[in-house]
């Protein structure tokens, strides 16, 4: 019985699809003005697991993920350049190659973290005309109005506007969430954007009420519904989303298809921090995966990382820690490929590691069961039971590393056997230690000496 905790409750809750076994899934994706640092990529890895759990259970998972390539400005308050246009100014682009670079690295750094991709990837400037008809619906019941510099959400036609966030709209100060400029309400937000200058931004669109492009929330509604009907089953994002954009999500589909709830369940995740502060692309100091890569450590290395904390609770980076999630990490991968398929089950190991993963993705407690059953040396099925775990954990735990081995490494290989066979131990050993401090560990089975890279 898997059970997750749900945000608009505030409450841990035991899921149950609208239609099982589908599961309809959209995920916060990008906006491709910059690279994604591995704060963002947590998120990301959080969503993988998730959709790896409900696939575990047996749940058929269509995964939808937007690609912001149009109208997120730089505030939450409307105001501000669009991040894609400010990036194509500053690189000297065209708005769209910008999108596709940093998608394409976007892209890649999914592959390098085994992070499945969504089943659709869907581009804003690709869905123009479901924004725009959203908002025509919006417009016909009654929910929006017009400023100079566009087509706003009245937030007060909804009397439980906020509700994912838990916010007191009396208490809200302009200018602290929000500007007030033209708007009626505090929290009020833009549908639709005129362009100041018609023709000098590189993305906009003829539109019923002029030349202009979407509001950053209304991409969202229109994509998730067109491709998960007007209710479905999961959101998630990162927790950073929930007073804003994802309050908003919910305000404007929920005023236009009448469906309450709109999304089922919505699950964020938790921030990394980097000494002590939320990692922000703003601030300009940021670390990518490709950083990591060059100081020597493994993608997968950083995922076991995110994996020992749990999803919902805030993880603090450092080198230092990735460095002893390195060092687990491998002494694990170094454990399993030495076991021998004995092609039993056990389903003891099983039944905890489900029950784990089960209590609201508690992956750090899965892992303690992966790590108990390796040590454990009465258990029976081993490696079904950890091939079978990492269908959720994407280690690639039992994946064969293909070593390739310097001619100096295979050569004292070979003197080493021979000091071996002459019980020559000192001789060994001292070889031994030659080897590993060229960076490869030998570990001595029945099927004689097998070779790991450190």
């Amino acid at each position: 019985m898997l059970k997750l905790y749900n945000t608009l409750t505030r409450k841990k809750e035991v899921f149950k699809p609208i239609k099982k076994p589908q599961v309809g899934m959209y995920s916060c994706g990008p906006t491709v003005y910059w690279y994604q640092h591995i704060g963002n990529l947590r998120t990301y890895i959080f969503s993988d697991i998730l959709k790896r759990v409900l696939k575990y259970n047996g749940y058929k998972v269509k995964q939808v993920m937007n690609i912001t390539d149009v109208g997120h400005l730089t505030s939450d308050s409307d105001e501000g350049e669009d991040k894609i246009e400010k990036a194509a100014k500053k690189e000297g682009k065209k708005a769209q190659d910008i999108a596709d670079f940093y998608l394409k690295i976007f892209k890649q750094d999914f592959k390098k973290l085994n992070i499945s991709e969504p089943d659709i990837w869907c581009k804003a400037t690709k869905h123009i005309k479901e924004q725009i008809e959203l908002v025509k619906k919006l417009e016909e019941k009654g929910f929006t109005y017009k400023t100079s510099d566009g087509i706003y959400f009245n937030t007060s036609k909804l009397k439980d506007y906020g509700k994912l966030a838990k916010l007191k709209i009396e208490n809200l100060q302009a200018g602290k969430r929000i500007a007030i400029g033209e708007k009626k309400n505090k929290t009020d937000f833009a549908l639709w954007k005129f362009s100041k200058q018609p023709g000098k931004r590189q993305q906009e669109w003829k539109s019923p009420w002029g030349i202009g492009f979407p509001g950053w929330h209304i991409e969202c509604s229109a994509m998730s519904t067109k491709y998960l009907g007007k209710q479905f089953d999961i959101h998630t994002g990162g927790e950073d989303h929930i007073p804003v954009h994802h309050t908003n999500e919910i305000a404007q589909s929920e005023a236009a298809f009448g469906k309450k709830p709109w999304v089922r369940f919505w699950i964020h995740g938790a921030f990394l921090k980097l000494l002590g502060e939320k990692m922000s692309k703003s601030k300009g100091a940021i670390s990518r995966i490709s950083d990591l890569e060059r100081q020597g450590y493994k993608p997968l290395e950083f995922r076991y990382l995110v994996l020992t904390g749990h999803y919902k609770k805030q993880i603090n980076f450092s080198l230092e820690n990735l460095h002893n999630s390195r060092i687990s990490y491998k002494k694990l991968i170094n454990i399993v490929r030495n076991l021998k398929n004995d092609k039993k089950q056990n389903s003891k190991y099983v039944k905890e590691f489900e029950d784990a993963i089960n209590n609201d993705l508690d992956i750090p407690k899965a892992l303690q069961v992966l790590w108990a059953l390796v040590r454990d040396k009465k258990a029976v099925g081993k490696i079904n039971v950890i091939k079978k775990m990492d269908e959720v954990f994407g280690l690639d735990l039992l994946k064969k590393e293909k070593i390739v081995i310097p001619s100096e490494i295979k050569g004292l290989v070979n003197e080493r056997e021979k000091a071996r066979n002459q019980k020559n131990w000192k001789k060994a050993d001292e070889i031994r230690d030659k080897i590993k401090k060229l960076g490869y560990l030998i570990n001595d089975t029945g099927d004689g000496a097998k070779l790991l890279k450190k």
